[in-house]
């Protein structure tokens, strides 16, 4: 493989990184404030898939409105799951939260049947979904990248900066901090800790809503169970990164996608078992060290 070759396969492998990355982040934050795994985080990714796309097909809004309509309304629809299914169980014992987001999960997927049908949905720029500008190639030297590719790591580097400096410098992302190490206590400092938790849900869905609009331009179609491998393998990538940190999340994601595309890349024959090397990374990972690459011991709530 010469070098060329190699820089846009790395290139295509950041990108697929920073997808899962954007996902992950999701399901990292709702487990590090309330030590839950939020299984329905994939089919909130498959909405916002389909917010975008009926958006434009059957509202006939532009492109871009259409994509900023679907990252808020399924940052809403993460906000809405928490309030009807998880607030509820709050003091509930934790498999009873588990039993519960195994179940949302199972009902956006068939809700997403009966209401936008079986049938997958073609997300490309034949159809008017984005511009076929994007689809163009940028040459440097002998190096062809894909327009959509380097949008693609843009966006994601971009969204996970922005989270960033939410999380670390403003107040509401202090308070976020302040819950994920203890909610009693932080309610007695005068935080209102429903409000932060279901804020949590809402940049945790606007993430993943942004992540499945990218995946669907890098994979252009959109079926009720199109989350379901991508947010499996999101929830891999928070766990290899640990499962609680965000910084951890991203980690994992890159690793996950790079490793993905490049052994792929070195080793054309092994294509058929992509999918397996994010479960031998998992076992890997929780063989040497359990808590992750960049978690930490930490005891369990009461």
């Amino acid at each position: 493989m010469n070098f060329a070759a190699f820089l846009q396969h790395l290139i295509n492998a950041l990108s697929l990184g920073g997808i899962y990355a954007l996902i992950a982040i999701g399901y990292t934050m709702v487990y590090g404030i309330l030590r839950l795994i939020n299984f329905a985080h994939g089919d909130v990714f498959t909405y916002g898939i389909y917010l975008a796309f009926y958006g434009v097909v059957l509202f006939l809004m532009p492109w871009w409105i259409a994509f900023i309509f679907s990252i808020f309304a399924t940052a809403f629809l993460g906000a809405l799951i928490e309030r009807i299914a998880y607030k509820p169980l709050r003091n509930a014992p934790r498999i009873s939260a588990l039993i519960t987001a195994i179940g949302v999960s199972f009902f956006l997927q068939n809700f997403a049947t009966v209401v936008f049908g079986g049938r997958a949905k073609s997300f490309n720029p034949q159809t008017g979904i984005y511009p076929t500008s994007f689809l163009a190639m940028i040459e440097i030297g002998a190096v062809k990248i894909p327009v959509l590719t380097l949008l693609t790591l843009s966006i994601a580097i971009v969204s996970m900066i922005l989270l960033m400096w939410i999380v670390y410098k403003t107040k509401v992302g202090m308070a976020m901090r302040a819950i994920s190490k203890d909610i009693p206590a932080t309610r007695l400092m005068g935080v209102n800790a429903d409000r932060i938790i279901t804020f949590t849900f809402i940049l945790g869905s606007g993430l993943a809503a942004i992540g499945g609009i990218l995946w669907a331009m890098k994979y252009p179609q959109v079926y009720p169970y199109t989350g379901m491998i991508p947010g499996l393998k999101a929830f891999i990538a928070a766990v290899v990164g640990g499962i609680g940190s965000i910084q951890g999340a991203m980690v994992g994601g890159f690793i996950l996608g790079v490793s993905e595309i490049m052994i792929v890349a070195f080793v054309p024959s092994l294509a058929g078992y992509r999918d397996a090397f994010a479960y031998a990374i998992l076992l890997f990972v929780l063989l040497v060290k359990p808590t992750g690459i960049l978690g930490v011991e930490v005891s369990e709530k009461v």
